[in-house]
C-alpha cells in the first residue's frame, strides 16, 4: 500500500504540468468557451450536420465552473443570435436561433413570422427539387432559412403568443424540420449555455468524414 502511494505520488509529480493543463482546460470548457458537434439538420442552411461549432459561454453569464450557477449576469440574448441551451423539456442540449424576446407578441402563418405586429419579409435565395432557401428579414435581422418541399409541417402556423419574462422564443433555420419552441415551448434564461460563434471545422459524414474546407472558421453571425 505504501509503495502504491509512493508510485502515485511520483506519477503525479512527473506529470504535474499535464495534469494542470487538463484541469485548466476543463475549467475553460466548462465556464469560458467550448465546442460542440452538430448531429442534426435543424439549423440548416446556417449550420450543417458535421459542423463543429464554438460556443462563447461568457456571452450572457459568468458561471461557477462545472455548474449551471450564474454568479454574474453580463448580457441578455438578442433577436437573431444563435444560442446553445440545456433544454429540460427536450431533455437534451439544443441549438436554435432567438426569434423573440420577453414581452414580444409572436405569431406564424404559413411559415411567415409576425413579431409585435411587424411582418417578416422574404426573398428567394435558391431553389432545388427538394427544398428552397429564402432570406427572412425582420427587426433588422436577416438570415437564410430552409423549407423542405416534401415536409408537411403542422408547425407552419401558430396563434399569437406572448413571450414570458426571462424566456425566449427560438426556432431552427430549417423551419419544417426543427423541434423548437413550437414543440418544447419557451426557453428559460437559466437554461442558456452560451452563444454560438463560429464553425471551427466541419466533416462530411456522408463521404468518409472528409473535411469540408469551405466551412472552416465560418462566422455564424454574418
Amino acid at each position: 500500500m505504501v509503495k502504491d502511494k509512493k508510485n502515485i505520488g511520483k506519477y503525479l509529480h512527473a506529470n504535474k504540468s499535464l495534469l494542470l493543463f487538463i484541469v485548466l482546460m476543463s475549467v475553460f470548457r466548462s465556464a469560458v468557451a467550448d465546442w460542440y458537434t452538430i448531429p442534426t439538420s435543424s439549423m440548416m442552411p446556417t449550420i450543417e450536420v458535421g459542423d463543429r461549432i464554438t460556443v462563447n459561454k461568457m456571452a450572457y453569464d459568468i458561471r461557477i465552473p462545472f455548474t449551471n450557477t450564474a454568479i454574474v449576469q453580463l448580457n441578455d440574448p438578442q433577436r437573431g443570435e444563435i444560442i446553445v441551451f440545456n433544454s429540460k423539456a427536450a431533455d437534451k442540449r439544443l441549438i436554435k436561433r432567438v426569434i423573440a424576446l420577453p414581452g414580444d407578441s409572436v405569431s406564424m402563418s404559413n411559415d411567415m413570422l409576425t413579431i409585435n405586429g411587424q411582418k417578416a419579409s422574404y426573398s428567394s435565395i435558391n431553389e432545388t427539387s427538394i427544398d428552397f432557401i429564402e432570406q427572412e428579414s425582420i427587426y433588422g435581422n436577416k438570415r437564410n432559412i430552409r423549407f423542405d418541399k416534401h415536409a408537411q409541417s403542422p408547425l407552419a402556423s401558430f396563434s399569437t403568443v406572448i413571450v414570458p419574462k426571462d424566456h425566449y422564443l427560438v426556432l431552427g433555420d430549417n423551419r419544417r424540420n426543427s423541434a423548437d419552441s413550437r414543440v418544447y415551448g419557451f426557453v428559460p434564461r437559466n437554461e442558456l449555455l452560451g452563444r454560438a460563434g463560429y464553425v471551427a471545422f466541419s466533416l462530411n459524414y456522408n463521404n468518409y468524414y472528409i473535411p469540408k474546407i469551405e466551412r472552416f472558421i465560418k462566422n455564424l453571425n454574418l
